[in-house]
């Protein structure tokens, strides 16, 4: 099944963050937040002006993002959370996401 949001709505896929830190303390999921932080799995076409203009999205499928705490509602498709949050809930792009997760690793 897809899902493809409409108007301005993004459908978003968490980042889950890793379960140790650099102490090798192992934090339970009851302890953590949710991430802030996710991948953008769908967008829909834009926002359209009272004359009819389609303004489109600034952010694009497999852009990584951040959000607020509590923004967005949660949806679950096929035992997969997922986020639909509206551009301006938006706080920023992560640009080059992909490059520095893989930098540290040699």
């Amino acid at each position: 099944m897809t899902l493809r949001p409409l108007h301005d709505r993004i459908l978003v896929k968490r980042v889950e963050e890793k379960e140790t830190v650099k102490g090798g303390i192992i934090i339970p999921d009851s302890a953590k937040e949710k991430p802030q932080e996710g991948e953008v799995v769908a967008v829909g076409q834009g926002k359209k002006t009272e004359e009819g203009k389609l303004i489109p999205l600034d952010v694009k499928a497999g852009d990584r993002i951040l959000f607020g705490k509590y923004s967005g509602n949660e949806i679950k498709i096929e035992d997969q959370e997922y986020l639909i949050l509206r551009e301006e809930e938006i706080l920023g792009v992560i640009e080059g996401a992909k490059h520095a997760a893989g930098a540290g690793k040699k």
